[in-house]
């Protein structure tokens, strides 16, 4: 293989910088040429190429969001937008490509793979509802992100002694619920993978602050329900001065933690090696401190699921 290609589709997250430059310079080690496209599938389509260099992917390892941008591209996903896109990667001489991004990323990445040309995902995305991998890339950091601000409003919610609903993204998964609330020490967590009961929330409040204490933090992934709606429902059932934090896109951006820049590197790498050795259709994935691949195909109709036993810790925790 002597070309290759390297794209960002969908939403940004921490670390895909850090995946781009493990990408190329991986390429450039084993005398790959390397083509960036920029602006996801949408680049695709309108050729919007550029070469990249050792130099193109210096000072970025640190930098959060995409140097390469990405978009939304509805006409990719029509039968003449995908033979389109593939022959304008094969017009270039491109002979593989890697796409760094989510599920519907990944769609792409199959469609393209169908028509001949072979395809590496590296799963990025803050909300980690990828199967077949423990760890997206990008999610560490907006779980950092979410605990950090927790961490600030319990100080202004003690202050005022006040209810703080607090809605943080995830889309239908409630992985950064789940993890920044058991990081946080939210009082609840409400996740789509689990009903919320607003009596036992309520309820948890009270023993709270029959106790003494002074505020209430609660985790709503956005999936659920709106935080407004679950926080008029407290304050209507308990007359608490309650307040909403809604995080939303403050989650996506920022510096990748280490965490999120040592496994972006790894499956930068091993994307190229994949290619390398003739892969086509795989996703690369981490399990249990390994990383793996498997069929992309097969791995998007795979469960993934949240572990309940941090929900249950997590209430026993908030007593």
């Amino acid at each position: 293989m002597k070309k290759i290609a390297v794209l960002t589709s969908g939403g940004d997250a921490p670390g895909m910088n850090a995946a781009i430059r493990a990408v190329v310079r991986t390429a450039i080690y084993h005398g790959i040429e390397i083509v960036g496209v920029k602006r996801g599938y949408a680049g695709l389509l309108k050729k919007d190429f550029t070469d990249l260099k050792i130099g193109s992917v210096a000072d970025i390892i640190q930098r959060g969001g995409t140097i390469l941008r990405t978009a939304r591209c509805d006409e990719f996903f029509t039968p003449e937008g995908r033979e389109s896109a593939v022959n304008n990667l094969k017009s270039t001489g491109v002979e593989g490509l890697v796409a760094i991004g989510g599920d519907g990323t990944f769609r792409g990445a199959v469609e393209i793979d169908k028509l001949g040309l072979p395809v590496v995902g590296i799963p990025g995305t803050i909300d980690n509802d990828i199967p077949c991998t423990q760890w997206t890339i990008g999610f560490d950091t907006a779980v950092n992100t979410a605990v950090d601000a927790i961490n600030k409003i319990r100080d202004t919610a003690t202050s005022h002694e006040r209810v703080f609903v607090i809605e943080v993204m995830g889309r239908h998964a409630g992985f950064i619920a789940l993890a920044a609330g058991l990081a946080g020490g939210a009082e609840s967590i409400a996740i789509p993978e689990r009903d919320y009961d607003i009596n036992e929330i309520v309820a948890r409040i009270l023993r709270g602050q029959k106790r003494g204490k002074l505020h209430s933090i609660i985790l709503v992934a956005e999936g659920v329900a709106s935080a407004l709606e679950i926080s008029q429902k407290i304050h209507k059932l308990t007359r608490l001065d309650t307040r909403v934090t809604i995080l939303g896109h403050l989650q996506r951006g920022g510096t990748p933690t280490a965490w999120d820049r040592i496994l972006a590197s790894k499956m930068g790498s091993e994307a190229v090696n994949l290619l390398m050795q003739g892969a086509r259709k795989r996703m690369v994935g981490i399990q249990g401190n390994k990383i793996e691949n498997f069929d992309i195909q097969w791995a998007l109709n795979q469960p993934h699921e949240i572990n309940m036993d941090d929900y249950i810790l997590s209430g026993i925790l908030a007593i």
